[in-house]
Protein backbone atom coordinates (compact mmCIF):
# COMPACT_ATOMS: atom_id res chain seq x y z
CA UNK A 1 0.00 0.00 0.00
CA UNK A 2 1.48 3.32 -1.06
CA UNK A 3 0.61 5.97 1.94
CA UNK A 4 0.13 9.59 0.71
CA UNK A 5 0.08 13.05 2.37
CA UNK A 6 -1.76 15.71 0.92
CA UNK A 7 -0.19 19.12 1.00
CA UNK A 8 -2.21 22.11 -0.16
CA UNK A 9 -4.10 25.24 1.17
CA UNK A 10 -7.60 24.38 -1.04
CA UNK A 11 -9.45 22.23 1.13
CA UNK A 12 -11.46 21.72 -2.39
CA UNK A 13 -8.44 20.28 -3.87
CA UNK A 14 -7.62 18.01 -1.23
CA UNK A 15 -11.06 16.67 -1.41
CA UNK A 16 -10.54 15.89 -4.71
CA UNK A 17 -7.76 14.28 -4.60
CA UNK A 18 -8.66 12.25 -1.50
CA UNK A 19 -11.83 11.17 -3.16
CA UNK A 20 -10.07 10.64 -6.34
CA UNK A 21 -7.34 8.53 -4.75
CA UNK A 22 -9.75 6.60 -2.05
CA UNK A 23 -10.72 4.71 -5.17
CA UNK A 24 -7.19 2.84 -5.61
CA UNK A 25 -6.67 -0.21 -4.05
CA UNK A 26 -2.74 0.28 -3.72
CA UNK A 27 -2.56 4.01 -2.52
CA UNK A 28 -4.13 5.34 0.83
CA UNK A 29 -4.28 8.80 2.13
CA UNK A 30 -2.75 9.28 5.60
CA UNK A 31 -3.54 12.77 6.07
CA UNK A 32 -3.95 16.68 4.84
CA UNK A 33 -2.31 19.73 5.33
CA UNK A 34 -2.58 23.49 3.97
CA UNK A 35 1.50 24.47 4.50
CA UNK A 36 4.35 23.19 3.86
CA UNK A 37 5.46 23.45 7.35
CA UNK A 38 1.99 21.81 8.84
CA UNK A 39 3.16 18.59 6.03
CA UNK A 40 6.33 18.24 7.45
CA UNK A 41 5.37 17.94 10.57
CA UNK A 42 2.66 15.01 9.51
CA UNK A 43 5.70 13.54 7.31
CA UNK A 44 7.06 13.03 10.94
CA UNK A 45 4.03 11.83 12.40
CA UNK A 46 2.93 9.46 9.58
CA UNK A 47 5.80 8.63 7.52
CA UNK A 48 3.86 8.73 3.67
CA UNK A 49 5.78 7.14 1.27
CA UNK A 50 4.80 10.01 -0.96
CA UNK A 51 3.49 13.87 -0.79
CA UNK A 52 1.50 15.61 -2.72
CA UNK A 53 2.69 19.15 -2.71
CA UNK A 54 1.24 22.70 -3.92
CA UNK A 55 3.74 25.39 -4.48
CA UNK A 56 2.16 28.59 -3.60
CA UNK A 57 0.76 27.83 0.22
CA UNK A 58 0.75 30.49 3.15
CA UNK A 59 3.55 29.95 6.25
CA UNK A 60 5.60 27.65 4.23
CA UNK A 61 5.76 27.07 0.20
CA UNK A 62 6.04 23.53 -1.11
CA UNK A 63 9.22 24.18 -2.72
CA UNK A 64 11.00 25.51 0.65
CA UNK A 65 8.90 22.18 2.54
CA UNK A 66 10.42 19.64 -0.30
CA UNK A 67 14.01 21.75 0.30
CA UNK A 68 13.65 20.29 3.79
CA UNK A 69 12.15 17.06 3.56
CA UNK A 70 15.34 16.47 1.68
CA UNK A 71 17.49 17.36 4.41
CA UNK A 72 15.99 14.56 6.39
CA UNK A 73 17.80 10.89 6.48
CA UNK A 74 14.55 9.17 4.40
CA UNK A 75 12.62 11.29 3.15
CA UNK A 76 9.06 10.36 1.15
CA UNK A 77 8.86 10.53 -2.38
CA UNK A 78 7.31 14.37 -3.09
CA UNK A 79 5.60 14.94 -6.25
CA UNK A 80 4.84 18.67 -6.75
CA UNK A 81 1.50 19.43 -8.17
CA UNK A 82 0.63 23.25 -8.82
CA UNK A 83 -1.13 25.07 -11.03
CA UNK A 84 1.79 27.08 -13.00
CA UNK A 85 4.51 25.66 -15.47
CA UNK A 86 7.30 28.38 -15.64
CA UNK A 87 10.13 27.46 -15.81
CA UNK A 88 11.53 28.63 -12.99
CA UNK A 89 9.03 26.73 -10.49
CA UNK A 90 10.17 23.61 -12.72
CA UNK A 91 14.04 24.19 -12.11
CA UNK A 92 13.69 25.08 -8.42
CA UNK A 93 11.18 21.61 -7.63
CA UNK A 94 13.81 19.47 -9.38
CA UNK A 95 16.63 21.46 -7.31
CA UNK A 96 14.82 21.03 -4.24
CA UNK A 97 14.58 17.25 -4.59
CA UNK A 98 10.98 16.85 -6.25
CA UNK A 99 10.75 13.58 -7.60
CA UNK A 100 7.33 14.23 -10.09
CA UNK A 101 6.14 18.24 -10.89
CA UNK A 102 2.40 17.53 -12.57
CA UNK A 103 0.05 20.35 -13.38
CA UNK A 104 -3.37 20.68 -11.53
CA UNK A 105 -4.87 19.80 -14.84
CA UNK A 106 -3.33 16.71 -15.40
CA UNK A 107 -5.61 13.65 -16.10
CA UNK A 108 -6.50 11.64 -12.30
CA UNK A 109 -5.52 8.87 -14.06
CA UNK A 110 -2.21 10.12 -15.02
CA UNK A 111 -1.62 11.10 -11.52
CA UNK A 112 -2.42 8.14 -10.02
CA UNK A 113 0.19 6.55 -12.64
CA UNK A 114 2.60 9.19 -11.38
CA UNK A 115 2.23 8.10 -7.74
CA UNK A 116 3.27 4.70 -8.40
CA UNK A 117 6.15 5.85 -10.70
CA UNK A 118 7.64 7.77 -7.75
CA UNK A 119 6.75 5.40 -4.99
CA UNK A 120 8.83 3.00 -7.27
CA UNK A 121 11.66 5.33 -7.19
CA UNK A 122 11.28 6.76 -10.59
CA UNK A 123 10.74 10.21 -11.95
CA UNK A 124 7.59 12.08 -13.26
CA UNK A 125 7.56 14.93 -14.84
CA UNK A 126 4.81 16.51 -16.92
CA UNK A 127 5.22 16.95 -20.79
CA UNK A 128 5.04 20.89 -20.47
CA UNK A 129 7.25 20.85 -17.75
CA UNK A 130 9.68 18.36 -19.31
CA UNK A 131 9.69 20.82 -22.27
CA UNK A 132 10.63 23.61 -20.00
CA UNK A 133 13.22 21.86 -18.30
CA UNK A 134 14.81 20.86 -21.91
CA UNK A 135 14.22 24.23 -23.12
CA UNK A 136 16.03 25.84 -20.70
CA UNK A 137 19.05 23.33 -20.54
CA UNK A 138 19.63 23.96 -24.21
CA UNK A 139 19.01 27.82 -23.86
CA UNK A 140 22.12 28.12 -21.05
CA UNK A 141 24.32 25.10 -22.33
CA UNK A 142 27.86 26.44 -22.48
CA UNK A 143 31.46 24.77 -22.92
CA UNK A 144 31.81 25.19 -18.92
CA UNK A 145 28.65 23.87 -18.25
CA UNK A 146 29.89 20.81 -20.38
CA UNK A 147 33.09 20.22 -18.74
CA UNK A 148 31.63 20.95 -15.33
CA UNK A 149 28.93 17.81 -15.68
CA UNK A 150 31.55 15.38 -17.65
CA UNK A 151 33.80 16.00 -15.18
CA UNK A 152 31.20 14.88 -12.26
CA UNK A 153 30.75 11.99 -14.29
CA UNK A 154 34.49 10.98 -14.03
CA UNK A 155 33.85 9.30 -10.28
CA UNK A 156 30.87 6.74 -11.78
CA UNK A 157 32.03 3.30 -12.91
CA UNK A 158 31.61 2.07 -16.79
CA UNK A 159 28.20 0.39 -15.63
CA UNK A 160 27.32 3.27 -13.46
CA UNK A 161 27.90 5.79 -16.31
CA UNK A 162 25.77 3.09 -18.92
CA UNK A 163 22.41 3.08 -16.19
CA UNK A 164 23.36 7.00 -15.80
CA UNK A 165 22.78 7.72 -19.33
CA UNK A 166 19.27 5.24 -19.76
CA UNK A 167 18.10 7.69 -16.43
CA UNK A 168 18.96 10.70 -19.14
CA UNK A 169 16.64 9.02 -21.65
CA UNK A 170 13.77 8.86 -19.12
CA UNK A 171 13.81 5.02 -19.11
CA UNK A 172 12.31 3.27 -15.66
CA UNK A 173 14.09 1.13 -13.66
CA UNK A 174 12.11 -2.19 -15.63
CA UNK A 175 13.09 -0.55 -18.95
CA UNK A 176 17.15 -0.25 -17.85
CA UNK A 177 17.15 -3.68 -16.32
CA UNK A 178 15.86 -4.82 -20.08
CA UNK A 179 18.00 -3.10 -22.16
CA UNK A 180 21.35 -3.99 -19.75
CA UNK A 181 20.46 -7.43 -19.21
CA UNK A 182 20.79 -6.55 -15.45
CA UNK A 183 17.79 -7.18 -12.57
CA UNK A 184 15.56 -4.75 -11.13
CA UNK A 185 17.40 -5.03 -7.66
CA UNK A 186 20.80 -4.64 -9.11
CA UNK A 187 19.70 -1.82 -11.18
CA UNK A 188 18.33 -0.03 -8.49
CA UNK A 189 21.53 -0.50 -6.17
CA UNK A 190 23.13 1.36 -9.47
CA UNK A 191 21.02 4.22 -9.26
CA UNK A 192 21.26 4.48 -5.52
CA UNK A 193 24.72 4.77 -6.00
CA UNK A 194 24.35 7.27 -8.96
CA UNK A 195 22.19 9.66 -6.14
CA UNK A 196 25.54 9.78 -3.55
CA UNK A 197 28.33 9.69 -6.12
CA UNK A 198 26.82 12.28 -8.00
CA UNK A 199 25.36 14.01 -4.80
CA UNK A 200 21.96 14.06 -6.52
CA UNK A 201 18.56 13.69 -4.54
CA UNK A 202 16.87 12.53 -7.42
CA UNK A 203 16.87 10.87 -11.14
CA UNK A 204 16.02 14.16 -12.87
CA UNK A 205 19.27 15.61 -11.11
CA UNK A 206 20.89 12.44 -12.80
CA UNK A 207 19.24 13.20 -15.99
CA UNK A 208 20.42 16.99 -16.29
CA UNK A 209 23.87 16.13 -15.25
CA UNK A 210 23.57 13.52 -18.35
CA UNK A 211 21.95 16.15 -20.48
CA UNK A 212 24.57 18.56 -19.74
CA UNK A 213 27.53 16.61 -20.56
CA UNK A 214 26.11 15.96 -24.06
CA UNK A 215 25.40 11.91 -23.25
CA UNK A 216 22.00 12.14 -24.67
Amino acid sequence: MIRVLLVDDDPLVRSALSLMLGGQRDIEVVGEASNGEEGLDLVTELEPDVVLMDIRMPVMDGLEATQVLHQRPEPPHVVVLTTFDADDHVLRAIASGADGFLLKDTPPGDIVSAIRTVAAGDAMLSPSATRSLVSRLRSTTSSDRVSTAADRLTVLTERELEVAVCVGRGLSNSEIASELYLSVPTVKSHVSRLLTKLDSTNRVQVAMVVHDAGLV
